[in-house]
């Protein structure tokens, strides 16, 4: 498959501080979540991806270019920022047409791609008439969303563009993310919110105090820890007893019980010989188990363990 982003060596410094140490990645066409705690480089990495840095050593390049000072290549992106800087005195409308002026479109058709721009972000057409600083966070971050989509790029960046949407504008926004992958367009999403990354994303990139952690796809990410104790949470009647019974068959690492709600958290040694045994070991305890989940793949886990 086509590499879209590529990163070798990449390093970028401020003064003393390090945004970026050293990394090398490469990023597929997708949808491909960005993910890291607060200071961990996602800004620097956007940044950079999006011409609004110069590395300090390496290179990175986006469709085997590099981006700073390369107009022509950034054409070929959008970007929408986690800032909220948006003309509160323009509406909608006015705000995407200015824009599109700017980007090249033709003055007969900008109006045209604005308004369904407008409706592809799922912005209410009784909202349009309103200026931007009447506007609620999540109604900005549409059209935000909206602006990186004017130009019909073939790149989105967004950093944090759940920021300020309730569950329902996020599963929107979500579902309009989908269907622009469908249609073709990469997609790199910055995000803290981590399960939802992992509902939305092919690929995932960890970053933590501007190093690489981990990247590639979820699948890959998992096989790489396949060695880490599996973590399970059992619903059951008597969680109490079933705790006591594997401890004693030595199949625990360790355990963790919530006897008013009916679960039990268990650490296996080994999972694989843990699941060869687990009917058996059911049957000789007696409890009744209503579901059992696997809690140690999920990407909000995951990152705990490759950040600690």
């Amino acid at each position: 498959m086509t590499v879209l982003i590529r990163a070798q060596e990449l390093s970028r410094w401020y003064g003393i501080v390090m945004g970026l140490n050293n990394v090398t990645f490469q990023i597929e066409p997708g949808l491909t979540g960005l993910v890291g705690p607060n200071g961990a480089g996602k800004s620097t990495l956007i940044q950079i991806i999006t011409g609004q840095l110069k590395p300090s050593s390496g290179q990175l390049t986006v469709f085997g270019l590099a981006p700073w000072n390369n107009p022509p290549l950034l054409r070929r992106i959008g970007y929408c920022p986690e800032g909220e800087a948006v003309p509160k005195e323009l509406r909608p409308l006015e705000w995407l047409e200015g824009l599109g002026l700017m980007s090249g479109l033709r003055a007969d058709e900008v109006k045209g791609r604005a308004e369904a721009i407008l409706d592809k972000v799922k912005l209410p057409r009784e909202h349009w008439g309103k200026r931007l600083g009447q506007y609620s966070k999540g109604m900005k971050q549409r059209v935000k969303l909206g602006q990186g989509l004017l130009h019909d790029p073939e790149l989105l960046v967004l950093d944090e563009p759940m920021n300020g949407l309730d569950p329902m504008g996020r599963q929107e926004v979500a579902q309009t993310l989908k269907e622009l992958s469908a249609g073709g367009v990469s997609i790199l999403i910055s995000s803290h919110i981590l399960a939802e990354l992992e509902a939305l994303c092919n690929n995932i990139l960890l970053l933590n105090w501007g190093r690489i952690l981990a990247s590639g796809s979820q699948k890959e990410i998992r096989s790489d820890i396949k060695n880490w104790p599996e973590e399970l949470e059992i619903e059951c009647d008597a969680p109490e007893k079933l705790a006591r019974h594997l401890f004693a068959a030595g199949v625990l690492a360790g355990f963790d019980l919530s006897p008013e709600e009916g679960l039990l958290r268990i650490r296996v040694k080994d999972a694989a010989s843990f699941y060869e045994q687990w009917t058996a070991l059911l049957l000789e305890s007696g409890a009744m188990v209503h579901a059992i989940r696997s809690r140690s793949r999920s990407l909000q886990n995951i990152y705990d363990k490759v950040t600690t």
